[in-house]
């Protein structure tokens, strides 16, 4: 059988010439993937900053808001698991550009039913309706992550890139929340302007369709264009060793790894569990803030200031990146640190948020923007390219999507669960309910975290040299 690395040992193996092709292409999975899931933020975040319209003009009632939110956030949970393994198992860019062309078509027939007031027409074909596109946005919405992260692990994958891969994957899962600011910025123009609000929907569907053609172009590996990487070379050593021993051999390319392959991975399931309260603690501020905000002040301040915590977030990756990487790689101990202080703000919120006026909020949700994004980013990018890197799986890079399939996924699930606690709480309880709501998960998924925060400040003395970067 043939060799995905017949051709690349036949002309014979240069590894500098192979390093500068990795490294020259690099920007450019960089820009796209980065391009990509921004596009995915920009278009759920979207629907987050007109909550208030969809009440107040479409008719939609409080209660279908939250439904709309739990049914994304389950779609999107399973969309997560499905995607990565999707993702290491067929074409990378397909699996992308699939999620990007869906995302667009979703949101257009969201506008197709505020166009034709499917909610004055009927209620219940209305909310149906809302409920149905919203179920599939979720699945669409779940490819970026995943994918996206694969696609970087396959090309910053020589040693210099894995040194600073904290600060790379930092920097990359900065895409977020530019899509988030990009969505607030951009309805609050639509809405200052005196346009109708659905362009905030619509313009985000035309972006999602022009990169998805651009993704389509996309190289998802090194190796489909000739590039032996390490992964490579480790599964060529491999397979010389067995040809040495008179075995057979098949190198036709690593088989993706199971869902129960990629649990058995060490602190897999840990930091799953653990990121699923992060993510939720992200999710309750990224769906609510606006509406929150939109009781106190008018709609196009309310986004302004909702913007605030989403370019918190963005310099709270770079730094848990590049203070993790200063520190070999210990970025449990500094997600906890992060979640620790962020527990403390959450605190205040909970007894000054109705009396904060704009500059307080502003200084307060910039701030938690660095504590939740720091740890969020690093979960789904460097910490899960860790643990994908792991010994047991070395030499096989088609592990990542479904690792970080698996640990968003999980994520996903428990945030779409809690997501549904929210307005019951504020509306029997106030908003206080919901920050001291919030404090108890981020201390859970913090405590999730404890035996990994111990080993690395106590580490092993067989360990103590070079510690397991996890």
């Amino acid at each position: 059988m043939g060799s995905e690395t017949d051709p690349l040992t036949a002309r014979g193996y240069d590894a500098a010439d192979h390093l500068r092709r990795l490294k020259s292409y690099q920007w450019w999975a960089f820009f796209v993937t980065f391009g990509g899931y921004f596009m995915a933020h920009f278009s759920r975040k979207c629907y987050s900053t007109v909550k208030q319209q969809l009440q107040d003009d479409a008719g939609y009632s409080a209660l279908i808001l939250s439904e709309m939110d739990t049914v994304f956030m389950g779609t999107y949970a399973i969309g997560n698991i499905i995607s990565g393994k999707l993702g290491d198992t067929f074409s990378p860019t397909t699996v992308l550009a699939i999620g990007l062309f869906g995302s667009g078509m979703c949101l257009f027939l969201m506008n197709v039913s505020l166009w034709f007031d499917f909610e004055g027409f009927s209620e219940t074909l209305g909310n149906f309706f809302i409920l149905g596109v919203y179920f599939l946005f979720g699945f669409f919405q779940s490819t970026g992550g995943p994918v996206g992260t694969a696609v970087m692990g396959n090309w910053f994958c020589d040693q210099e890139s894995v040194k600073r891969r904290g600060l790379i994957f930092g920097l990359w899962t900065c895409h977020q929340y530019c899509g988030d600011i990009t969505a607030a910025l951009c309805t609050a123009y639509v809405l200052n302007a005196g346009y109708q609000y659905w362009w905030a929907l619509l313009i985000p569907a035309i972006t999602n369709f022009g990169w998805g053609f651009l993704t389509m172009r996309l190289v998802a590996d090194p190796v489909d264009v000739g590039i032996i990487t390490d992964d490579v070379r480790i599964r060529m050593e491999r397979n010389a060793l067995k040809a040495a021993k008179g075995e057979d051999v098949d190198d036709s390319g690593p088989a993706p790894i199971t869902y129960a392959g990629a649990l058995r991975i060490p602190m897999v399931a840990q930091y799953a569990f653990a990121f699923g309260f992060f993510k939720l603690t992200n999710y309750v501020l990224f769906f609510w803030l606006p509406y929150f905000l939109g009781k106190h002040f008018d709609p196009v301040q309310a986004n302004l200031i909702a913007a605030l915590y989403s370019v918190g977030m963005m310099p709270g990756g770079i730094i848990v990146g590049v203070v993790s990487d200063l520190f070999g790689g210990r970025r449990a101990t500094v997600i906890g640190v992060f979640m620790c202080l962020l527990i403390v703000f959450l605190g205040i919120f909970s007894q000054k948020s109705e009396d904060l006026g704009a500059p307080a909020l502003l200084a307060m949700l910039g701030i938690m923007g660095i504590l939740v994004g720091g740890p969020n980013n690093i979960i789904t990018s460097a910490v899960a390219a860790d643990l994908a890197s792991h010994p047991s799986v070395k030499g096989n890079n088609k592990s990542l999507g479904t690792v970080t399939g698996l640990i968003n996924g999980c994520g996903a699930i428990t945030a779409s669960i809690g997501l549904l606690a929210v307005g019951p709480l504020q509306a029997n309880f106030g908003w206080s309910s919901v920050w001291i709501f919030l404090m108890g998960c981020t201390g859970a998924g913090t405590l999730l975290m404890a035996s990994k925060i111990y080993d690395e400040l106590f580490p092993k003395p067989e360990l103590d040299a070079e510690l397991d970067p996890v």
